[in-house]
């Protein structure tokens, strides 16, 4: 019970985090995006599998950071 109420604030705290992005560049956007769905795609994993719950949105949120930058640039090369 302990580890859901500590997801259930994480995504709640992410899904506010994202109504920010208004006075961004695309690139911005894209990795505070990719960050913030990383990190709870990686808190609920981390909760699911009976791991680290904080290790887990760590390390969601970075590889979604790098995602998001990635995606960005490649649709930068498609003229978008």
């Amino acid at each position: 019970m302990k580890n859901r109420s500590k997801t259930l604030a994480l995504i709640a705290v992410l899904s506010l985090s994202l109504s920010a992005c208004t006075g961004m560049s695309n690139t911005q956007q894209r990795t505070l995006s990719g960050a913030a769905i990383g990190s709870g795609v990686g808190a609920v994993g981390g909760a699911v599998t009976g791991g680290c719950v904080s290790c887990g949105a760590a390390i969601g949120a970075a590889a979604g950071a790098g995602a998001g930058y990635v995606y960005d640039q490649m649709e930068k090369d498609k003229g978008r």
